[in-house]
């Protein structure tokens, strides 16, 4: 009967038995692996989830870092760790597990003291254990630090000295700070405590509580633009909070410059410098915030401004002695040490009105602020194709090499095209007040700074004949003419001369008839019929900086001692 009961071998039912086996082990080997997969996203969204919380709640600037750059033990458990997340304001590393009995455990900077009863000269510094520095050396021994391979030494996270363990006594925990080197450029905490208290008695004497911290005293407002040339920004934001006092620090895409500049306004008259991290697109905007400052009467808390170059160009950089990018060649902490032995100087500041053609025209006319350069044909029309292109995927414009290699692109077809030939049938040039006859060119080029086109010297050439040179201070402009894309190329390396126009105080020029392609400082549009008109509105107070000179400014400077010898 059992027998008779049991399937024979090869019958349908055994044949659906072991079907049911296949589909169900095929099932769950495709499904275990999809249920893996998404119980893990669940688990790092929450673990995310909860980070961000912390992140929000916290007083410490915590960022997120799948690997450090150097050795890093976390300051809570002591262990090694390659991820996790670090405060850039005060540098406290931890791995994820150990977040928040980190956060609950060690005090970020105070950019204001609570105590009042703290006064200026008895900070004692703020020591942070583990993952000093490299090439630090310990305060009392002068031996290296952080040299072993674990949590060890310490680091004052104010004036940047370092301790090891074995040297740190009791009498180091009370001392004084003194903020270390960058302290002529440090807001301390204790004086914003002072300031706030002035404030609510209703006094604005700020001179008596800043004549406590030196003559020298030059405090220094950061101002870094996020999305700028090779989107270095945010780093350097970090790396600027850690040195100096993170209130002076500011992120121009989240906080305007018209804002962080009221900061100088709680500074003594004249004392603020800032240095804008960015390119020269970002340097104008805070310009245009100083210049704001101006209409409000704040004249006396007008700073002077230094720039870290991160654009493309840089051009207004270059000219006050920056250098033509910066791709973190030199550690911030010399950036400081640049920014202390900078000199002020003027900066010409320039109105561009343009003025559509037409009788009926009710629009008002358009207004630009130049510092740097006006121009009309190819390298507008190059300026117009990468603006238009940068717009639609900025993602991919965040390398310099490329972006200049995108302007290289577009030089060349129009090379090819020649889309502003005849120009000079088509506009008419007034320096001064008086019209200039043009030979045959596709450009005309107005500049206010001695470079330009990412750093070539356009007014001097090649030297070879004698020119007055260009300067940003004397009121007057330098109006060239180029020929087409390929002779800017040849300007460019140094095969070829512009066509020298003149010098002016005043520059007006008529487009009679079609669209052309203009620019302002980098920002293009095209442009119908019009009259554009460029006066001088204003100067900017700016630092220069002559530690590092290119071959260009050398020989420059040597010709024009020789125009005054000869003179």
């Amino acid at each position: 009967m059992e027998a008779e009961r049991r399937p024979a071998p090869g019958s349908p039912s055994e044949g659906l038995f072991a079907d049911g086996h296949l589909i169900l082990w095929t099932l769950c080997s495709v499904l275990l692996p999809v249920f893996i997969t998404f119980w893990c996203s669940l688990q790092r969204s929450r673990r995310l989830l909860h980070r961000r919380d912390i992140f929000r709640k916290s007083k410490h600037g915590w960022r997120d870092t799948d690997l450090f750059s150097q050795p890093t033990y976390c300051c809570v458990c002591a262990q090694h760790i390659l991820q996790g997340a670090f405060c850039d304001c005060c540098g406290l590393r931890v791995d994820e597990g150990c977040l928040k009995k980190a956060d609950k455990r060690f005090q970020c900077k105070e950019i204001m003291l609570k105590n009042d009863t703290k006064v200026l000269d008895a900070m004692p510094h703020h020591w942070i254990r583990g993952n000093v520095p490299l090439c630090s050396y310990c305060m009392v021994c002068k031996q290296q630090c952080g040299c072993q391979p674990k949590l060890c030494d310490y680091r004052c996270i104010w004036c940047q000295k370092t301790v090891h363990d074995e040297c740190m006594k009791n009498s180091l925990k009370n001392e004084k700070c003194d903020f270390g080197e960058f302290k002529n450029l440090i807001i301390p905490p204790s004086y914003l405590t002072s300031i706030n208290q002035m404030r609510k008695d209703k006094k604005t004497d700020y001179e008596v509580v800043a004549s406590k911290l030196g003559k020298q005293w030059t405090p220094l407002i950061i101002l870094a633009n996020s999305r700028s040339g090779t989107n270095m920004g945010e780093g350097l934001l970090g790396e600027f909070r850690i040195l100096l006092n993170p209130v002076q620090v500011f992120d121009v895409t989240k906080t305007p410059p018209i804002k962080a500049l009221q900061l100088c306004t709680l500074l003594p008259y004249y004392s603020a410098r800032v240095l804008v991290c960015g390119g020269d697109g970002t340097v104008g905007w805070v310009l245009d915030a100083v210049d704001d400052m101006k209409i409000k009467g704040q004249e006396k808390y007008i700073p002077q401004v230094a720039v870290l170059p991160l654009g493309t160009g840089n051009d207004l950089s270059n000219t006050l002695g920056w250098g033509t990018g910066y791709a973190g060649e030199i550690p911030v902490a010399q950036v400081l040490r640049n920014v202390m032995e900078a000199d002020g100087i003027k900066l010409d500041r320039w109105k561009v009105q343009v003025t559509n053609k037409g009788y009926y025209n009710l629009r008002k006319p358009k207004e630009f602020t130049m510092n740097n350069y006006f121009s009309v044909g190819p390298d507008a029309l190059m300026a117009l194709n990468f603006h238009a292109h940068r717009e639609k995927a900025p993602s991919l414009f965040s390398s310099r090499i490329l972006n200049k290699a995108v302007y290289l692109f577009y030089g060349t077809k129009d090379c090819l095209v020649q889309e502003c030939k005849d120009l000079n049938k088509k506009v008419e040039l007034e320096l001064d007040g008086e019209r200039v006859a043009l030979p045959s060119l596709e450009g005309i080029i107005v500049l206010n700074i001695g470079y330009w086109g990412g750093g070539c010297r356009l007014w001097e050439g090649m030297g070879d004949e004698t020119y007055p040179l260009a300067r940003h201070d004397d009121g007057l402009l330098e109006v060239v003419g180029v020929y087409g894309s390929f002779h800017c190329a040849q300007i460019q390396v140094k095969l070829a001369n512009p066509f020298r126009i003149g010098q002016a105080h005043t520059v007006r020029l008529i487009l009679k008839c079609s669209m052309m392609p203009m620019q302002v400082d980098g920002e293009p549009w095209a442009q119908g019929p019009c009259t554009v008109t460029i006066t001088h509105k204003t100067h900017a107070m700016m630092l220069y900086f002559s530690g590092e000179q290119t071959d260009d400014d050398i020989s420059s400077t040597s010709d024009q001692e020789d125009i005054k010898e000869t003179e």
